[in-house]
């Protein structure tokens, strides 16, 4: 199962030019991607602009190096992640190269510099991303307005120097802004070179034309920035927002429901050529069973949905997540899951077969004889498991003894991840209104059920009570934490 019911219907038309000018060396550099599905949903449509520093000798590699590794770099980072952790991570990466490579100029002012802009197009949201005098200006119902500040610190009337820019120093400090975005807005990239000769109205009037593509349109701009006496680099972007995402709950129910419900299965019904063996859990939201491929003979565990959430948008796609984050957790205390080799005819899930009991069943007999360093055992390798989560911007909400398994060996696997929340999933827009409080009360912190979301730090206060429990063998405040009404 994918995420195809969240499938974006975002449309952008780009145009780019640039151009040396009167230097002897184009240092600007600019660029754009518009992936493919499933990553112009999960990623989005990327913009970048750079322009190096001349005075540093080596800007043109600096502003090649920022914008190609950007665009390259952010597509490879996972989909789970947001954006901003994505582009921050990269930028910050992309900072410390430069910087080191820098280091290597016996003058100070020289080394590896170059201005950095960059826009994210993601569901129904831009992200920006800016350091430097570069620029991101949009044009809204004929207002002009820009979007990014110019880093420049002033000296008496006729100086100016960069104030921020990648590789000057080894931390950076980026500007980030993350607004709405209608369809029919326009966002304009430029650099010094143009805006600094042209004013807003004179671009405007250029990108505002009913005639004419966007190439076409930034050549214009730069060729007059030219004329009116330019003698930088010259480059500009005109990026048009022409489709946002926009889906009734309907369009989403015809893709969610693509795959039925499975029937009622019982032990020797086949299933997609997978024999029931064993039904091992049942409960009001899903079942689970132990299941052969009768072409391989291997046995995995089949989760199934349960048929009282059949009209249930949010509970599907939590169902489909639930797959879909686990093929990417990889961690040796997190149960895997399977992909079926063949076509899938109705809706469920596989993952290996993990031998042992639940953490809940194994305490109830082993409060009283387990050691100190085997209950510290087990809470670590449960800590190393959520963290494979949070490596990925995924926040668990349910951890408890009954969603682990423990084997013979007091070795532990994770085994559910239905109420995750995926930060990069929730930045795409859908028509489903999703649960905000999920999990387990008696487990979960007290902010979480009292509305105010779960966080990383949610998870590690849901494995304290579970330390707490295996430690004294019952719930801390007496089992009433459930009852709190202020923090």
């Amino acid at each position: 199962m994918d995420i195809e019911h969240l499938s974006t219907k975002l449309e952008v038309h780009v145009g780019q030019y640039s151009d040396r000018g009167q230097k002897a060396l184009n240092e600007d550099c600019l660029g754009y991607v518009i992936p493919d599905e499933p990553l112009l949903t999960t990623k989005g449509i990327a913009v970048a602009i750079a322009d190096g520093v001349s005075s540093a000798e080596e800007g043109k590699e600096a502003s090649e190096i920022s914008v190609r590794s950007f665009l390259s770099d952010y597509y490879s980072t996972p989909d789970s992640w947001t954006v901003k952790t994505s582009a921050h991570k990269i930028l910050a990466a992309l900072n410390r190269w430069l910087y080191s490579q820098g280091q290597h100029h016996i003058q100070e002012d020289k080394g590896y510099i170059t201005t950095f802009s960059s826009l994210v197009l993601k569901s129904r949201t831009v992200h920006l991303f800016h350091v430097g005098d570069t620029r991101i200006c949009r044009l809204r119902d004929g207002d002009w307005e820009q979007l990014t500040n110019d880093h420049v610190a002033k000296i008496g009337r006729s100086k100016a120097y960069l104030a921020r820019a990648m590789g000057i120093g080894l931390m950076l400090d980026v500007d980030y802004r993350a607004l709405d975005v209608r369809s029919g807005d326009i966002f304009f990239c430029s650099t010094d070179g143009v805006h600094d000769w042209l004013n807003a109205k004179q671009i405007q009037q250029i990108v505002s034309k009913e005639e004419g593509d966007l190439t076409t349109k930034c050549e214009q701009i730069v060729r007059q920035a030219y004329d009116q006496g330019s003698y930088d680099n010259l480059s500009c972007q005109i990026i048009k927002v022409t489709s946002l995402p926009v889906e009734s709950a309907d369009d989403v129910v015809k893709r969610l429901a693509d795959l039925p419900f499975p029937p009622f299965l019982k032990t020797g019904l086949l299933l997609d050529g997978f024999r029931i063996l064993q039904e091992i859990h049942a409960s009001s939201r899903s079942q689970l069973y132990v299941v052969e491929d009768v072409a391989t003979s291997d046995k995995y565990v089949m989760k199934t949905p349960s048929a009282n959430y059949e009209d249930d948008l949010a509970y599907i796609e939590r169902f489909v997540m639930e797959e879909w984050i686990g093929s990417r957790i990889q961690s040796d205390y997190v149960v895997k899951v399977v992909a079926p080799i063949r076509p899938r005819k109705f809706m469920y899930s596989l993952t290996e077969l993990v031998e042992g009991q639940t953490l809940e069943q194994w305490m109830a007999t082993h409060n009283q004889t387990s050691n100190i360093q085997q209950i510290i055992h087990i809470v670590e390798q449960i800590a190393k498991g959520v963290r494979a989560f949070h490596r990925r911007e995924v926040i668990h909400q349910d951890l408890k003894p009954g969603n682990i398994m423990i084997n013979d060996h007091a070795q532990i696997k994770i085994i559910d991840f239905g109420s995750v929340h995926i930060a990069g999933i929730d930045e795409i827009n859908t028509p489903i209104a999703r649960d905000k409080i999920l999990g387990t009360a008696e487990y979960s912190a007290p902010e979480v059920f009292l509305g105010a979301g779960a966080t990383i730090e949610s998870d590690f206060f849901s494995i304290g009570v579970i330390a707490f429990e295996l430690l004294t063998g019952r719930k801390p405040y007496e089992g009433k934490l459930s009852q709190c009404h202020t923090l």
